[in-house]
């Protein structure tokens, strides 16, 4: 008679658990064991391996012959190999979700970056009517100054030249002394 050290299935539909087993290899998958092990249970997080490795041992050296499945949680209880991590399966709609929020969330960045420009512009916009609103004061106060300017120079301005002297030679005159103050100070600087 053939040994094998095999899993047999237990639990509700869509939600296994297994034993393994010492048993005959004719006898059915859940039928006739020899000798129960161990316990696996999948569907825990993480999963969960109970053995006796000691009884399995023995029953090794009995001659029995471990199936893949059950040489693999053997490997597993004594620290051969990893317990494989399953990715959690997402459902459909969940998936569909995950999806939306995150386009939701690039559309806030997206509509927080065109707020933050457009409160940038509407600001820069209100202080170029700020410096428009001051420039058109300091426009409008400037006839102002210059009349008085104007009426100053003339008080203190001696009589209309004779009708003899061209105006031009008074702009000549007037220009020339500014050019001299003009040519004085390079000259003073070196």
């Amino acid at each position: 008679m053939s040994v094998k050290i095999r899993l047999a299935r237990h639990g509700a539909k869509k939600a296994p658990f297994y034993r393994v087993v010492i048993a005959d290899e004719r006898s059915r998958r859940d039928g006739r064991f020899i000798e129960i092990v161990g316990r696996y249970n999948p569907r825990s997080e993480p999963s969960v391996v109970e053995l006796e490795l000691e009884k399995i041992d023995a029953w090794i050296a009995k001659g029995a012959q471990p199936t893949e499945a059950a040489a693999k949680l053997i490997a597993i209880a004594r620290g051969e190999k990893e317990a494989p991590v399953e990715a959690a399966k997402v459902s459909k709609k969940a998936a569909q979700k995950a999806i939306d929020d995150a386009a939701a969330a690039e559309k806030a960045v997206a509509d927080a970056a065109e707020a933050k420009k457009a409160a940038a512009e509407e600001a820069a916009a209100a202080k170029a009517a700020a410096d428009e609103a001051a420039a058109e004061e300091v426009v409008e106060e400037a006839p102002v100054e210059e009349a008085a300017a104007e009426e100053a120079a003339e008080e203190a301005a001696p009589e209309e030249p004779a009708a003899d002297e061209p105006a031009a030679e008074e702009v000549v005159e007037e220009a020339a002394p500014e050019e001299a103050a003009e040519e004085a100070a390079p000259a003073e600087d070196e």
